[in-house]
């Protein structure tokens, strides 16, 4: 195991922060939604009970600056609850939503936005202690598949993937260039799903369509780092920390469903977490967390026991991996249907009679949480290595 990184703890707990414009035209703020952007001293209350000291949160991009004029007031109530509880935050810039009048594609985008991300930092510097973590822009490859190829997100284009994550990509190298030039010690941490694309069984002539849908998961974290597009600005220093994200939808058969995972034999073309993270790690050979993972319904227990278990594995591998962050902590309602709620955290979201949203406990997550925070200390400790507080 690497030399621990600055986590208060290796179990990190996820706040659902996207607040894009759906494809319903509706600007989400899904802080907003689950009322944890006035509930996180109730919130951290709960997770640095079961040890997790450390979040992550996003700064609303499209809150933050109104029209050029920032004000981050907006995070305040985070920053003081986070200092009362001894919580670290891990914070995004842009979780996709960027402000309502700003084109991703056009000129000043970049320039806007390593300005916004400058201020942020000084913000957040001025309230709460380092080290300082910051995720510039979130999933670039997965924004620039649902802005820039199926619509899904604003801009809505179906032609401009890789123009929408080259795009990304400047404007993060820039965030990462000004916030450097205030806490030069801030570190960076960027997410992005790690897939599995497999060929559909009897259809050998679709291998290769199926491993390069497979390796272009890479391509963000390549641009950031050099290795591709280097007229983008690109530099190993730039890819600091990888997170990548892990859900059991993301391996699927090429122009079909997704392999199951929880019933009967494991379908042999799934590849295990530790797997794709030594990969990873082979690859960049960088520090790394799991940035997001969880499940939904009555296998959420069930997905926290396996993921512990791939998780003691690439550790036992050698795999420089110091932290899981469950995403989402407290459950989130659907992008698209405001009324459907995913029934995927620690804690479950109940309105009471009065509107509010009381957070209801997932017994059998809490229980296998504490299991999985024994399993993942006592195999720490034993090989000596210390990745947060486990």
């Amino acid at each position: 195991m690497t030399d621990p990184l600055p986590l208060r703890s290796f179990w990190i707990g996820g706040f659902e922060s996207a607040c894009h414009i759906n494809r319903a035209g509706k600007r989400l703020d899904l802080a907003t939604a689950t009322h944890h952007d006035r509930n996180a001293e109730l919130d951290y209350r709960l997770m640095a009970a079961e040890g997790i000291l450390t979040a992550r949160e996003a700064v609303p991009w499209y809150r933050a600056d109104r029209a050029g004029c920032l004000d981050f007031t907006c995070i305040d109530p985070l920053l003081s609850a986070a200092e009362r509880h001894g919580i670290q935050i891990l914070w995004t810039l842009c979780h996709w939503g960027w402000p309502d009048e700003l084109d991703p594609l056009s000129p000043e985008f970049v320039g806007r936005m390593a300005r916004y991300a400058r201020a942020s930092a000084l913000h957040i510097a001025s309230r709460s202690e380092g080290p300082w973590w910051f995720t510039p822009v979130n999933e670039i490859s997965f924004a620039a598949w649902a802005a820039g190829h199926v619509a899904y997100m604003h801009p809505f284009l179906s032609d401009a993937s890789d123009a929408v994550k080259r795009q990304l990509v400047r404007a993060a190298i820039a965030s990462m260039d000004e916030i450097w030039t205030v806490l030069p010690d801030a570190r960076m941490l960027h997410t992005d799903p790690i897939i599995q694309v497999v060929t559909p069984r009897g259809r050998p002539d679709l291998a290769r369509e199926a491993h390069d849908y497979t390796s272009a998961q890479y391509a963000a974290w390549d641009m950031l780092a050099g290795g591709l597009a280097p007229e983008l600005g690109g530099h190993p220093r730039y890819l600091d920390v990888l997170a990548p994200n892990f859900y059991a939808s993301n391996q699927w058969e090429l122009h079909g469903t997704a392999l199951p995972w929880e019933n009967g034999p494991r379908d042999d073309r799934w590849v295990p977490l530790h797997e794709q993270l030594a990969r990873l790690h082979r690859r960049y050979g960088r520090p790394m967390i799991i940035g997001e993972t969880s499940h939904v319904g009555s296998g959420r227990a069930a997905w926290l026991r396996e993921v512990t278990g791939e998780v003691v594995r690439a550790i036992e591998l050698g795999v420089p991996l110091h932290g899981v962050c469950l995403y989402p902590l407290v459950d989130r309602p659907d992008w698209e249907n405001a009324d459907h709620w995913h029934r995927s955290g620690l804690w479950d979201v109940v309105p009471d009679a009065y509107g509010e949203l009381r957070r209801v406990a997932c017994e059998p997550c809490l229980a296998e949480l504490r299991r999985s925070v024994e399993r993942v200390g006592r195999m720490t400790r034993v090989r000596g290595a210390s990745p947060g507080a486990a």
